[in-house]
Parts: C-alpha cells; sequence; structure tokens
C-alpha cells in the first residue's frame, strides 16, 4: 500500500540504495511509476505493506515501510531486493554495493569506492566536516537526522584524522 513517504511514522524502517550516478529526469519519472507499482503491491504473507519512497539529489532512492502494520518478512524483503537487482539491470546502474561512499562536493554529489575514499581522507581531500551520506540508518528518525551528516558525525569518521 504506497502512501507518502513523509506520512510514516518516525519508527518506520528503511533501506536507502545509492546509485553510482545520477538519474536522468526520465529514468526518475520512469522509476516512480515501477516504485508505485512495486509497493502497490508489495506484501509480506498476504498482507499489505504501507510503504513509501523517497528519491533524493537524483542518485537515492528510500524506501520506508511502517512496520506498525506489517512486519517485512524474508520473502518480502528478497521481493524489494529483487525489484532494486531489475532496476539495477534495466538502468544499467548500481545500486546495491554498500562499498562506496557518497559525499557532498560543493552543490554535486561525488561517489567514490571506500578505498578511494579513504586516501581522499588520509590525503586530506576530505575533512571532518565533509557531508556524508550515512546509508547506514535504519528508520525515519534517524534517516531525517543522521543520514546527511558531517563525516566527523558518522561511521565515515574512522578514516579521518
Amino acid at each position: 500500500m504506497l502512501v507518502d513517504f513523509n506520512t510514516l511514522p518516525e519508527e518506520s524502517r528503511v533501506w536507502i540504495y545509492q546509485a553510482n550516478r545520477s538519474f536522468t529526469e526520465q529514468e526518475i519519472e520512469e522509476i516512480k511509476l515501477k516504485l508505485n507499482t512495486f509497493i502497490n503491491n508489495w506484501t509480506a504473507h498476504g498482507s499489505d505493506l504501507q510503504s513509501g519512497y523517497l528519491i533524493k539529489y537524483k542518485r537515492f532512492i528510500v524506501i520506508g515501510l511502517n512496520q506498525n502494520l506489517n512486519k517485512a518478512t524474508g520473502c518480502s524483503i528478497d521481493a524489494s531486493v529483487h525489484f532494486i537487482q531489475q532496476l539495477e539491470k534495466e538502468y544499467n546502474v548500481d545500486l546495491m554495493d554498500k562499498m562506496n561512499v557518497s559525499y557532498k562536493q560543493g552543490e554535486f554529489i561525488a561517489y567514490k569506492p571506500l578505498a578511494d575514499f579513504k586516501k581522499m581522507a588520509k590525503d586530506k581531500a576530505v575533512s571532518k566536516n565533509t557531508i556524508v551520506f550515512n546509508n547506514l540508518v535504519t528508520n525515519i528518525a534517524e534517516f531525517r537526522d543522521n543520514w546527511e551528516v558531517t563525516a566527523s558525525e558518522s561511521w565515515h569518521s574512522r578514516f579521518l584524522k
């Protein structure tokens, strides 16, 4: 059951998929239609899952699930992963690789393999004040407060001296 992401409770679970490139406006419109269809049909043991999504910065797909109504099950999570994998194939984009870092470089979103980000930190090309995206947040409250933060406030801080 598709609902507006912003109406989901703070404790709703979130999954964040970061793309290794920006989506075009046309791709975003197509992906929104596909997300609408997927979420409207997403169930757990036959029960609707109240969910919403956001597409942020033309790079991040954020899916929220109100687990107060129905919790995601192994099968429903598998279905969402399969859906994301289909998007990867269709748009020739990487959405599942968690070993990459996205961060702000001025108004732009940069995307680097973790090894490159570590080297940039060592070379002081990024600092504790660099805005990073903490895709490890687990619910909407954390997403709102701790997703887009300075590197010093995130797990990225371990690479900065």
